[in-house]
């Protein structure tokens, strides 16, 4: 009768190999491609926001500043972390010690998510997290330090992966490389690549980064994705389950002013306004159309489409600019061009190959190293659509400490809301935290820092 209270499908020690399952997909499914991405989507104007929540989002109506919009995501980036540290444990010091390959696949999704954690909400509690029972209202943690955190965990995680080990390969239980730890190697170079060029407004390296980008991935097929046919496409599913984000005029009219651009009209399905009408194109004029779910949509929406953490056209694009920014004498097309014709080639629902990229990139009249600094910018923003709009955020974000202002920032963005002082720079910190936590709560104060208060690699102070 002892046991009797005991559920045997819930055990409370799991072997890694299983952990590491769920850690994956909570790190691609929940993180990275839910609600994070279709608001900052919103907010960069890859989407357009035309009904329900993310009609909100675009009108900055309560939403982002209240504590509850970004609960759910805070909350899962904290328990899948918190699942990574005991995963780490285990197999540097616990029962599977010297689990090397495991041990460094968890360093890398650890150091994924703490980027995207404090990418996202900038300061937040780390060093005295993950000690249920002992620390009930942790610190705050500067970002400063957290991304050093990053940078280390992420170096230790290839030394891990290079090691020998006698426990079998993951295999099938690694959904996203197959037990492959030369391309989770790969992969930790991409990210480290990523996070040097991230820092280029506070410590710029980017002869660094480009050392990063040559030990990284040469192909799609190598890209650090999450494709599986049990884990849906979240731009896909959040389609389907609500219908609130449509094609963005915005994003058109950058298409539209490039010449023969493809995506202007591949990257959008036209629609019926009424029954019996011809189909047209009707782009949700981005802060100022009316709520309705009666506009264009994505060509893209697809089931099988990956979620992307490091995609291989936003590695080329880091590697173009890193090159155009480590020599203004740089002003050679040739890595833009790569990049472009990688994004036409991008494993979506639909692509672009029979697209001559050399033609096209010869058309954007390119002179300058300033001309070609500011055209990757703008490429890589349209590549990141549809999903990969946190990236796109990072990176609006960080283009505007650079270039220092909104106005000579390379993407223009239209939303009347982000054109007088209501872009978001920030999200707000979970309402988990925020209610039960006073440091978290005095960081939060009534929200409105999310319009004022940047991160640190942006410019700002926490």
């Amino acid at each position: 009768m002892d046991d009797i209270n005991n559920n045997v499908n819930d055990p409370l020690d799991v072997p890694s190999r299983f952990a590491i399952t769920d850690a994956m997909a909570s790190s691609s499914f929940s993180n990275t491609g839910s609600e994070l991405a279709f608001y900052t989507g919103v907010y960069v104007e890859l989407n357009g926001g035309g009904f329900g929540q993310m009609y909100n989002a675009e009108t900055r109506n309560g939403e982002p500043k209240n504590q509850t919009t970004f609960n759910n995501s805070w909350n899962s980036i904290y328990q899948t972390m918190y699942n990574l540290k005991l995963i780490i444990a285990k197999c540097s010091t616990g029962n599977e010690k010297d689990n090397f390959t495991t041990l460094g696949i968890a360093q890398v999704l650890y150091a994924y998510n703490l980027a995207l954690l404090t990418d996202m909400y900038g300061d937040v509690p780390f060093t005295e997290a993950f000690q249920p029972g002992v620390i009930f209202q942790p610190k705050l943690d500067k970002q400063e330090d957290l991304y050093g955190i990053v940078f280390a965990t992420l170096e230790d995680a290839i030394v891990n992966l290079g090691k020998t080990s006698n426990y079998p390969v993951l295999g099938n239980q690694d959904l996203i490389y197959g037990g492959d730890k030369t391309k989770w190697i790969k992969a930790a170079n991409g990210l480290l690549a990523r996070y040097t060029l991230r820092l280029s407004f506070k410590n710029p390296d980017y002869a660094k980064v480009l050392d990063y980008v040559s030990k990284s991935f040469t192909s799609k097929d190598g890209e650090f994705k999450m494709k599986n046919a049990n884990i849906p496409n979240p731009y896909y599913q959040f389609d389907q389950d609500r219908g609130y984000l449509f094609a963005s005029k915005s994003l058109f009219d950058k298409l539209d002013a490039r010449a023969n651009d493809p995506r202007a009209e591949g990257y959008f399905e036209p629609i019926r306004k009424t029954s019996g009408a011809p189909l047209t194109y009707e782009f949700y004029i981005n802060g100022v159309s009316p709520q309705s779910q009666n506009y264009s949509y994505s060509a893209l929406f697809d089931i099988s489409n990956p979620i992307y953490m490091l995609s291989y056209h936003e590695l080329l694009f880091i590697k173009a600019e890193a090159e155009a920014r480590n020599s203004a004498a740089v002003t050679s097309t040739a890595s833009l061009t790569a990049a472009v014709n990688a994004a036409f080639n991008k494993d979506e629902a639909v692509n672009f190959s029979t697209t001559n990229a050399t033609s096209y990139v010869a058309g954007l009249n390119i002179a300058t190293n300033a001309d070609l600094l500011k055209e990757i910018a703008v490429q890589k923003y349209l590549s990141f659509y549809e999903n990969e709009s946190v990236e796109a955020y990072n990176d609006y974000r960080r283009l505007l400490a650079m270039y220092g202002s909104a106005a000579a920032h390379p993407i223009q963005l239209a939303n009347p809301k982000n054109v007088t002082g209501l872009f978001p720079l920030r999200l707000p910190y979970g309402n988990s935290d925020v209610s039960t936590n006073p440091n978290v709560k005095a960081a939060f104060g009534d929200g409105e820092y999310v319009y004022s208060e940047k991160v640190w690699w942006a410019g700002g102070t926490r």
